[in-house]
């Protein structure tokens, strides 16, 4: 029996669909490619990441239609998945603000498909978008995984509740 609020007229509320949702943890991941105009590293930071299927491989993430990196990551024939580590707070603050050089003191190294992988992830998945969903106030990106592999050890970023944290 549900305990919360109904709308009354169809409509549910924002933030409580926010708190609601709030309360299933999520990865969080940065979505980077080398921007084709500039040559510049360019990424955002993503807490809506999954596996889609292993044959083919494919992975999801969502990105808000406002996002202004998008567009400069999309421009890559191939962008990364990198998975961050409980550590990289900071990295994703970073990547998740607007504007400004998000990889200012940021040290990566090159995927095979030329990309930032983060110094300190856990993996990075090198992929190619498949298919673009509109979806609300996001995109569903569809990815084909053409390379992964691990990168450093630790525990995983996690969302949970408004906040980040690790997973012990």
């Amino acid at each position: 029996m549900p305990t919360g609020p109904t709308p009354a007229n169809g409509h549910l509320d924002s933030r409580r669909f926010r708190q609601v949702l709030g309360r299933f943890a999520t990865g969080v991941v940065a979505i980077t490619a080398l921007d084709p105009r500039d040559a510049q590293p360019c990424g955002l930071a993503a807490n809506s990441f999954t596996s889609v299927s292993l044959d083919p491989p494919l992975v999801a993430f969502c990105v808000a239609h406002t996002s202004t990196s998008w567009p400069r990551v999309r421009g890559a024939r191939v962008v990364t998945v990198n998975v961050l580590a409980e550590h990289q707070r900071e990295v994703c603050a970073q990547l998740a603000s607007r504007g400004g050089d998000k990889f200012a003191g940021l040290e990566w190294s090159g995927s095979p498909g030329g990309n930032p992988v983060l110094e300190g992830a856990l993996a990075w998945l090198d992929c190619v978008v498949e298919a673009e969903h509109p979806a609300g106030d996001h995109t569903i990106v569809v990815a084909r995984v053409l390379q992964l592999d691990t990168h450093a050890d630790g525990g995983p970023l996690v969302f949970f509740q408004g906040g980040y944290g690790g997973f012990r």
